[in-house]
């Protein structure tokens, strides 16, 4: 069965990316005729996952139906993409029917890819080994981190990109932050492997974000990144990098693991014509518009680009693509612009947060003015924010095309 189908619109993914994406178009052009191509009967809001794993949130608080966040006026094509054919605007689905779109925005995320740690996959959910980046290890996390009574908690964060930067060392903070409550940290030895160089991206964060490592007594490793995990007997294997560039492997036994799994491009866009060199869509970096096809756009995690892969920076990248999409079919100049805004609010302890908000070469950029949150400083506002305003914004406004701090920086002259 191979029906034609063709749309002005074509978003490639139901995620946060592309559906924040749909209901901007339609809140600007409510008669277009928009095809979402998304796979899963879930939605989910991952940012709360952190909250899952620290048992502020349940996991069903994070999770809704497809059909409830799908807008109503798009058509659902409930598949996955197998291929793109960019020269001849069309894509084929798994199923092999071909859709085809005047202007399509790419939008389905990034992929975890367990394959790069031996053994990963197998071993999260028992044995101590766990990871708030997938929907069943965030409740095993807190399972966990309550049944913890001492002994070796390593966490680990992979070599980038990864989604939300801030999220494998929250998960050690609020750890930590319910051991010190009920007097375990104390015969605890927390070491968070980091397989970069450095604990933040952003030098200005390292500070206060060091107050609380040093609260908790975590060992920071630099340049040991995980490679293989044996869960059976709670050995992680690490490749750890010296000054000199030479690189050993090293095992430690753990009680506890948590693991941020390495992460890349999806293999569809990767082996694509639209994949830069890295795998991620090619992407103009200010106008999100393919750097190989003036009809395509891309948003969200899969875009390489060089700011942090949050949620909030799908928020602001949203706005962008819709006016510049919109631009690009009028014939006029795109003049949106996405500065590389994305926010990582780091959770140091279970009512504060330090709010990291920062754009393209590490420029801060605050939502809010010092006197109502100081994004160096870890604050009540900021845990309000994230535990409370943030999770309805986004399922009441991101989602639904009204755009809540999501405005985008126009371009002074009409030059692309």
């Amino acid at each position: 069965m191979s029906e034609q189908s063709k749309f002005d619109i074509v978003i490639v993914g139901g995620g946060s990316a592309g559906i924040a994406t749909a209901a901007s178009l339609l809140k600007r052009q409510y008669w277009l005729n928009i095809a979402i191509i998304e796979p899963k009967d879930e939605h989910f809001y991952q940012p709360g996952w952190t909250m899952v794993g620290a048992g502020v949130f349940s996991s069903e608080e994070t999770i809704r139906p497809e059909a409830d966040v799908m807008p109503e006026d798009v058509t659902w094509i409930k598949d996955a993409v197998a291929t793109f054919d960019p020269d001849n605007n069309a894509v084929t689905l798994e199923r092999g029917d071909k859709v085809e779109y005047n202007y399509l925005v790419v939008a389905p995320g990034i992929k975890l890819n367990f394959d790069a740690v031996e053994g990963l996959e197998e071993a999260i959910g028992k044995n101590g080994v766990t990871s708030n980046y997938v929907r069943e290890g965030a409740p095993y996390t807190w399972q966990l981190v309550q049944r913890f009574r001492g002994g070796k908690a390593i966490f680990t964060q992979p070599p980038l990109p990864f989604k939300c930067a801030g999220a494998p060392q929250k998960a050690m903070y609020l750890s930590c932050n319910e051991w010190e409550k009920k007097g375990v940290l104390d015969n605890t030895d927390v070491e968070f492997c980091n397989a970069g160089p450095a604990l933040f991206g952003v030098a200005e964060y390292i500070p206060p974000l060091m107050e609380f490592v040093e609260r908790y007594d975590a060992k920071l490793s630099f340049g040991k990144n995980l490679i293989k995990v044996d869960g059976e007997n709670q050995i992680a294997t690490f490749a750890v990098t010296d000054a000199d560039g030479k690189v050993t492997n090293v095992e430690e036994k753990f009680d506890m693991l948590h693991v941020c799994p390495p992460q890349c491009a999806p293999d569809f866009i990767a082996n694509s014509p639209l994949a830069a060199e890295t795998g991620f869509l090619a992407v103009d970096i200010n106008s999100l518009q393919s750097t190989k096809y003036d009809n395509v756009f891309g948003v969200g995690d899969v875009v390489a680009t060089l700011n942090a892969k949050t949620a909030a920076a799908a928020r602001k990248q949203a706005v962008v693509v819709a006016e510049n999409l919109l631009a690009q079919k009028d014939g006029t100049a795109l003049n949106s612009v996405y500065e590389g805004y994305g926010s990582c609010p780091l959770t140091v302890t279970k009512d504060r947060i330090i709010l990291a908000e920062f754009g393209y070469g590490g420029k801060i950029m605050p939502t809010f003015p010092k006197w109502i949150n100081n994004t160096l400083k870890a604050t009540k506002f900021a845990w309000v924010l994230k535990a409370d305003i943030l999770p309805w914004v986004y399922w009441n406004c991101m989602l639904k095309g009204r755009e809540w701090f999501a405005g985008s920086t126009k371009k002074d002259s009409g030059h692309h």
